[in-house]
């Protein structure tokens, strides 16, 4: 069951609209259309030797939200001019849902706000184009390879006055992670690998299961940044259809380092269920430490 739908506009403006407490925000939202599962065209192609056709491919169109609001209050016309201001036509918003089960965003542009003025009961109908037709997770999933494991204990005393003995924790370093995606879609991530040392060879990043690969060529990499990977550096790579790059960042300067990246990568989708990744170095594998970052889509509310 919905439990509230918060609306923020385009200069960041928010408002939460409560299902059950239409009082609180002034808007009594009668009905929503639009929030299950998109229409998808199924593409084909019919050959003449055989009967029937074969499937080459589909795609899903953009989702288009309605909303119906009913005004609650005793200023109906301030209510009106209210909606104009959160529901903006031409603009960019966000909608986020909060059902019992989950809290999930989109974002989309007003198609149209058509308040209904002369009537008793004064309401008006929004419009959303989602062009991106996934809802998202409102907090993304994400996934270290390298855990700590704590050490320090009381009582506690350091046995050296020269040598600092104490240890907090230490690193746990694994060349590989698995973990589940419970999406309905599939999805890239954002990869982030942090480099703690030096002397790092070619970096190799899979897929366990699919053998998929993205390389990374070190000496192609230390041309265009001018050196080699040391410490504190940071490479992105983001596998996010209609976002996929690959960066670099030293000390708050990013640089583009796609150039670096071998030509025939895959970019990784996460499927439903356990994805397992792995890396290697031809050198200095446990001086990086990476973590995976990725939002969860779903098909409807």
């Amino acid at each position: 069951m919905i439990q509230s739908v918060t609306v923020t506009n385009y200069v960041g403006d928010s408002l939460e609209m409560v299902l059950n407490t239409p009082q609180s925000s002034g808007f009594n939202i009668t009905s929503i259309e639009g929030i299950g599962p998109v229409e998808s065209s199924i593409n084909s192609t019919e050959l003449s030797t055989m009967d029937g056709s074969i499937y080459t491919g589909a795609r899903s169109s953009s989702r288009n939200i309605v909303i119906d609001l009913a005004f609650y209050g005793d200023n109906i016309e301030e209510l009106r001019h209210k909606s104009y201001r959160y529901f903006p036509i031409k603009k960019q918003l966000e909608l986020v849902f909060k059902t019992d089960e989950r809290t999930c965003r989109i974002n989309g542009y007003v198609e149209k706000n058509e308040p209904v003025i002369f009537s008793q009961s004064e309401a008006t109908q929004i419009s959303v184009i989602c062009m991106n037709p996934w809802f998202q997770s409102y907090n993304p999933q994400r996934t270290e390879f390298s855990a700590v494991r704590p050490l320090f204990e009381f009582p506690f005393s350091n046995e050296s006055l020269d040598e600092k003995l104490l240890e907090m924790g230490e690193i746990i370093h694994n060349d590989h992670k698995s973990f589940l995606y419970l999406g309905d879609v599939e999805t890239g991530f954002t990869l982030t690998i942090h480099v703690t040392g030096t002397q790092i060879g070619n970096i190799s990043i899979y897929n366990v299961d699919t053998r998929e690969n993205i390389d990374i060529d070190v000496d192609k990499l230390a041309k265009i940044v001018g050196g080699p990977l040391t410490v504190g550096d940071d490479i992105i790579i983001s596998t996010i259809n209609g976002n996929k790059y690959a960066h670099f960042i030293r000390q708050g300067v990013t640089y583009n380092i796609l150039n670096a990246i071998n030509r025939d990568a895959d970019w990784f989708q996460l499927s439903r269920g356990v994805n397992t990744f792995a890396y290697t170095a031809e050198s200095g594998d446990v001086n990086l430490q990476l973590s995976i970052e990725n939002p969860i889509l779903y098909e409807g509310i």
